[in-house]
Parts: C-alpha cells; sequence; structure tokens
C-alpha cells in the first residue's frame, strides 16, 4: 500500500508547518546524507558476512 499523491501533500504541509520552509532543504539534505550512510554501513555488514561465510571454521582450542 503506497501513499498517494494528496496523503504525501498533506505530510509536505505538515512539515512545513513545523520546521517552516527556511528549513526543509537542511532537513531533506540530512536525511538524504543519514540514508546515504545507512547503506553504505549496511553493503559493508553485508561484505563483512560474506567474508565470514566463506572462511572455514576456527578450531576451538
Amino acid at each position: 500500500m503506497r501513499p498517494g499523491l494528496q496523503e504525501l501533500l498533506v505530510v509536505l504541509l505538515i512539515v512545513l508547518l513545523l520546521f517552516g520552509a527556511k528549513r526543509v532543504p537542511d532537513l531533506a539534505r540530512s536525511l538524504g546524507r543519514s540514508l546515504q550512510e545507512f547503506k553504505r554501513g549496511r553493503e559493508e555488514g553485508d561484505k563483512e558476512a560474506d567474508q565470514d561465510a566463506s572462511q572455514p571454521p576456527k578450531p576451538e582450542a
């Protein structure tokens, strides 16, 4: 279930009322950076998991 145009407009209006028109671009920019960092961290975690899975288990002492 995806939000329609009307729902998106309502959310945008609420954001504008809460934060003001001058702060919205800063908020969008910081949200974009956060998503980028999250994706980068997730990719690094996936790479480490793949490397761990490809290595044979270490013998217990």
